[in-house]
């Protein structure tokens, strides 16, 4: 230890100057103090080189810096006297040993990938990383024991945009907020919440690069909020690991950061149509009628969603029967059954409390499901559904008991779920699980629920794809199938403006499915039929179609005027005709992780990109502008740098990286198409059982700056788990190509080994073609074709026979 004496004298300073040279002196101070405090208390000693991980040894204990792959590097440190356990909750696959360059000087030791490295600074004690030459984080004070919380603080450059940090309603650019770190519900909100559902330990950088903290407690996520270049993640516990990815482009950003916590198996394809839904419908007729009056209006529908009533005739007093009110609902697996037979499914809502009142409060009791108090005693307590226990889901017994509820219901027909209040909505400080108190395990309580319903589809339901809604959750949870939305936002133009960018921030943490509330869920005096449809043209280009709101203004647009209804449908009719495209965007998360929505600064590297949040791209291909306020007449609309883009409603060519002044039009929001372009489409779904590829609609946007182009559309029968994996799929790959006077179009098949490929009826429309065509052949043949030249479009039918593997299409003008 150093004992350090300041002797300060203020002689002869002006009144006025002093206040400000006595700040200046305070600053030099805190800088000496807090150079001297890193150089006292962390100081090197050693190193060992081991095959899969580097050994340092400290004053105050060691440090285990391990490479995964060339873009991650997973960094570990155990104080003295602590075992060598990684508490871990993302379940890391096992990564190939990697080869490290270790070189050491005087006063450094580094540790070199082929791209990322560690350099450790023996004195003052310091690590920082880099990828390749590229310098992109240093721990500031490392690891510290402060009060009664762990932290670990970095230094960082001034002009880094921070994201990350879970689901929040805030600017993209999240510098400057401090965010705590327990997943809790924010009933109402709407443009601003620091805290909702989902709060996950991962900050990314504009630098393109990633911070992933590896624990699960309670604890405080600082973004620079003292605006001194730090940041810090603080936890009452466990937080002893964090790893960095770092790569060129953010799809190998996220391909290794969902390596590390897992990629989103494909859903089943009736969860990307229309679902109705609202909290909640009481009865087995109401629930049938509705049904038919979708039918009735011919309004796409693929799934149905019972709230609570569906085991209780009230808000208050069921929670925990998991099982139907039959009195409400007298014959619900008929029920079931004949909507299953008219290709729409059902999802249930269930919760993790288990009632006093319920009736099976005391199985649960006899079980020992329950969590219990420091003794050991189920803990009861109050909450707003009434007096309640809580599932100890972390409870190998009570992850059976529960399961089993599950698995009798699905041998009955219900094909997905939707699992709320699994923060959990309250969870008492001093409650315990069997692995530890409330709070050092509440942020990973959705996480774990999420995991025993994948583990028992994955031992019971192999080949059946999971659905599972899931209110809550942490960093991975979409290996386990979650697909998050935002919680309870309000019904109203700020809940509608929060969205966007929660989705948009979510996708980049690796969950891409998070989506909204289509028309908003709470509160609303009255119905606002402008607000209800600019949302749902929003949520055509979300990955995830679903109004939903409480029942004192209906969510379904089957309840509606004729004009809201006729709006309503043209979207839902929309989202349909482009399920081709958007289940190939699905296909594309499980492989790469990249989501379904992205920000601007996943394509432009420049400063107004990085919080640009006004549009987003749908995939690569479309540009989305939502009309986020109301009765505006004109929005000014930037389209991406680049490429020139498309109007996707009436072909009208815009230049990009500009602003324009586009009309609004009430029957759809500003969507744009890149040129160079396929978008595959088909018409006439009233469900996606309804959905083949017998027919498809091909769209080809030309493109005079893009040379060459290719694309690919995936499919298959959309119910088999794993069905890539084992052969059955289909994929097209469509091909363009430009050459002076010559356009060709390629369209190339990929049938897996256990697929059964049909004849493909496809008709080819290409847009912004203003040239006098020649000849049009396929493989020397000329084809019949139509052109409307003041349309500037061609149309041609072709048939793609099952056995056929490539089609050639030559077009001269």
């Amino acid at each position: 230890m150093y004992l350090t004496v300041f002797n300060i004298y203020l002689v002869n300073i002006a009144p006025h100057t002093k206040g400000t040279m006595f700040s200046c002196i305070l600053l030099i101070l805190c800088t000496v103090f807090n150079t001297l405090g890193q150089q006292n208390i962390r100081s090197y000693k050693s190193f060992k080189k081991y095959d899969t991980h580097t050994e340092i040894s400290v004053s105050d204990g060691i440090y285990l810096i391990r490479p995964l792959t060339n873009k991650i590097i997973e960094t570990q440190f155990l104080p003295t006297g602590e075992k060598k356990e990684h508490q871990s909750h993302i379940e890391q696959k096992e990564f190939q040993p990697l080869a490290i360059v270790l070189t050491e000087t005087k006063n450094q030791l580094k540790l070199n990938t082929k791209g990322i490295r560690a350099v450790i600074q023996k004195q003052p004690f310091q690590i920082q990383y880099y990828f390749k030459d590229r310098f992109l984080i240093s721990e500031k004070n490392g690891f510290q024991q402060v009060e009664e919380m762990q932290r670990i603080d970095f230094t960082v450059t001034t002009d880094e945009v921070f994201y990350g940090g879970g689901a929040r309603a805030l600017p993209m650019n999240r510098r400057g907020y401090k965010l705590p770190m327990y997943n809790k519900a924010h009933y109402g909100y709407e443009t601003e919440a620091t805290l909702l559902n989902y709060t996950i330990p991962i900050i990314l950088s504009s630098h393109k690069y990633l911070l992933h903290f590896d624990t699960a407690q309670k604890g405080i996520l600082d973004i620079d909020s003292t605006q001194d270049n730090t940041i810090f993640y603080e936890a009452i516990g466990g937080v002893g690991t964090y790893q960095v990815v770092a790569g060129n482009s953010w799809e190998t950003i996220l391909q290794s950061y969902t390596a590390i916590t897992g990629r989103q198996e494909m859903p089943p394809m009736w969860a990307f149509g229309n679902f109705a839904s609202r909290f909640g419908y009481h009865t087995q007729q109401e629930v049938e009628a509705i049904v038919q009056q979708f039918q009735e209006d011919e309004i796409p529908l693929d799934a149905v969603v019972l709230d609570i009533f569906w085991f209780g005739k009230n808000i208050k007093g069921h929670m925990g029967n998991l099982a139907f009110d039959t009195e409400a609902f007298p014959s619900p697996f008929h029920m079931i059954e004949t909507f299953k037979k008219q290709g729409i499914k059902t999802v249930l809502v269930t919760e993790p409390f288990v009632l006093t009142t319920s009736k099976r409060w005391q199985d649960a009791l006899e079980q020992k499901v329950l969590a219990t108090d420091t003794l050991g005693v189920p803990y009861i307590f109050d909450f707003y559904f009434g007096n309640t226990g809580l599932i100890d889901i972390f409870k190998p017994d009570a992850k059976a008991w529960f399961w089993n509820i599950y698995k009798d219901l699905t041998q009955k027909g219900v094909a997905g779920w939707w699992c709320d209040l699994g923060e959990p909505e309250v969870h008492p400080s001093d409650l315990t699980h069997v692995n530890g108190m409330a709070d050092e395990v509440h942020n990973i309580y959705g996480h774990e629920w999420a995991k025993m319903l994948y583990n028992g589809y994955q031992n019971s339901f192999p080949e059946q794809r999971i659905f599972n809604l899931m209110r809550s959750g942490y960093s991975g949870s979409q290996r386990y199938g979650s697909i998050p939305w935002s919680g309870d936002v309000n019904r109203s133009w700020g809940g509608l403006q929060a969205q966007p960018k929660i989705a948009l921030q979510m996708g980049m943490q690796g969950l891409g499915y998070m989506h909204s509330d289509l028309g908003g869920f709470a509160g609303g005096e009255t119905f606002d039929p402008q607000l209800y449809i600019r949302w749902l043209q929003y949520g055509v280009f979300q990955p995830i179609f679903r109004p939903h709101g409480q029942e004192h203004i209906a969510s379904e647009p089957i309840y509606h005027s004729e004009i809201t209804k006729r709006l309503a449908k043209k979207s839902i009719d929309l989202r349909y005709s482009l399920l081709p495209y958007n289940y190939t965007l699905a296909f594309i998360n499980t492989q790469t992780g990249m989501p379904l929505m992205r920000p601007l600064l996943f394509e432009e590297n420049t400063v107004p990109a990085q919080t640009h949040h006004e549009g987003y791209f749908w995939g690569t291909n479309f540009w989305i502008h939502p009309v986020l306020h109301p009765n505006r007449q004109k929005e000014s609309v930037y389209l991406p740098k680049g490429n020139s883009w498309y109007s996707f409603t009436n072909d009208v060519l815009y230049e990009g990286g500009k602003w324009h002044d586009i009309s609004i039009e009430k029957d759809h929001i500003p969507v744009f198409v890149k040129s160079g372009s396929f978008i595959p489409r088909v018409s006439n779904l009233a469900t996606t059982e309804n959905y083949d590829l017998s027919t498809l609609q091909l769209h080809y946007y030309m493109s005079d700056t893009l040379a060459q182009n290719t694309e690919m559309l995936y499919f298959d029968d959309g119910k088999l788990s794993k069905a890539y994996q084992n052969g059955n799929y289909q994929k097209l790959f469509f091909n363009s190509k430009r050459k002076s006077n010559q356009l060709y179009i390629d369209i190339t098949k990929e049938v897996g080994d256990f697929f059964e490929s049909l004849a493909t009826q496809l008709q080819l429309i290409i847009h912004g073609f203003d040239k006098k065509i020649n000849t049009i052949n396929m493989s020397g043949k000329q084809l019949d074709y139509h052109q409307q030249i003041s349309k500037k479009t061609i149309r041609l039918h072709l048939t793609i026979e099952a056995t056929e593997v490539s089609k050639h299409i030559k077009i001269e003008f």
